[in-house]
């Protein structure tokens, strides 16, 4: 059966409704935003709670610092910014005021990969998952739709310790139906195949999920699966996966350095080594230009997964 691409909100707009959820029934969260708060969705949360919410002002790495303080006296802070903005300008105080203590902090950006469009180069943040993922005791997690985001927001808010969550401005094809559990560190697979793996995170999710329909036109089976939970990631899944196919394809939109592929091969080289191709930006910063188009020229398309898919088999074979 032919798959269906039926469009949800935007990743940010789940974030921000899932806050509003959440501050109904914790006292304790605190939402804190540099400034871009119609931009993040955190003004839903303050509109409902203002005497709950903050604006710290252009002001990134003060933002994290009170965060910090506030986790430090038994609050939960949410703290939201661009994903460029928060991760590249406020990372030395995240590696010391909130990694090096381990405080309750949740770091969860907007505007995440290049699906951000036409604001350029300067708003894309291709680098936000290897910066997070390199900060001792954070989880990194990459929702791929509404569904998925609303639910791991409940997770984080339960998790004490550091967060770090991507969402983005492009609205996201819908994966998950309500039913779903998800678990922190834990990979969903949404279809088995016997020849490939195609693992991605957030909307390179569809993506695989559209190259797998297209690979099996071509007499190849494959699995996808969605990999929401960067680190800590699913070692079992993914040693399980490539001893059953024997061939991966990692998709994520972000570097193909530091990010997702970087933590698969890892997986992989040290527990069951086979052929893997990476479907990711290159070493460039993109331009501006809708995201479709971005996707197009970067190469984060089903169309580009196919061929990797095809170049890890033909590898295989080749053992």
């Amino acid at each position: 059966m032919s798959l269906v691409k039926t469009m949800g909100p935007a990743t940010r707009d789940a974030y921000g409704k899932a806050l509003v959820e959440i501050g109904k029934t914790n006292p304790n969260v605190i939402v804190m935003d540099a400034d871009l708060s119609k931009s993040t969705r955190t003004e839903y949360f303050g509109k409902a709670f203002p005497d709950r919410f903050i604006d710290i002002g252009i002001q990134e790495m003060n933002l994290v610092g009170i965060a910090a303080g506030l986790a430090s006296c038994g609050k939960i802070p949410f703290i939201s910014s661009f994903a460029c903005f928060l991760m590249c300008k406020g990372y030395e105080q995240l590696r010391m005021g909130v990694a090096f203590p381990g405080l309750n902090v949740k770091v969860v950006t907007s505007h995440g990969g290049i699906s951000v469009g036409e604001d350029g180069a300067s708003q894309q943040s291709i680098e936000d998952f290897a910066l997070a993922a390199t900060l001792p005791g954070f989880i990194v997690l990459s929702p791929c739709d509404e569904r998925s985001t609303h639910r791991l927001m409940q997770l984080i808010t339960a998790h004490k310790g550091p967060v770090y969550m991507r969402t983005g401005r492009s609205k996201a094809p819908v994966i998950y139906n309500q039913n779903q559990e998800f678990k922190i560190g834990k990979g969903i697979p949404l279809r088995q195949g016997r020849d490939v793996t195609l693992v991605a995170t957030g909307l390179l999710v569809y993506e695989a999920l559209e190259a797998a329909e297209l690979l099996k036109t071509k007499g190849i089976d494959a699995s996808v699966i969605d990999i929401h939970t960067i680190k800590p990631i699913d070692k079992d899944l993914l040693v399980s996966e490539a001893g059953r196919t024997g061939a991966v394809v990692v998709a994520e939109e972000h570097l193909i350095w530091g990010g997702l592929g970087s933590a698969v091969s890892q997986v992989l080289s040290g527990n069951h080594p086979v052929p893997v191709q990476f479907v990711g930006i290159q070493d460039t910063y993109a331009e501006s230009g809708k995201p479709e188009e971005l996707f197009e020229k970067y190469g984060l398309t089903s169309k580009e997964i196919v061929k990797a898919a095809e170049k890890a088999i033909s590898h295989k074979q080749r053992r």
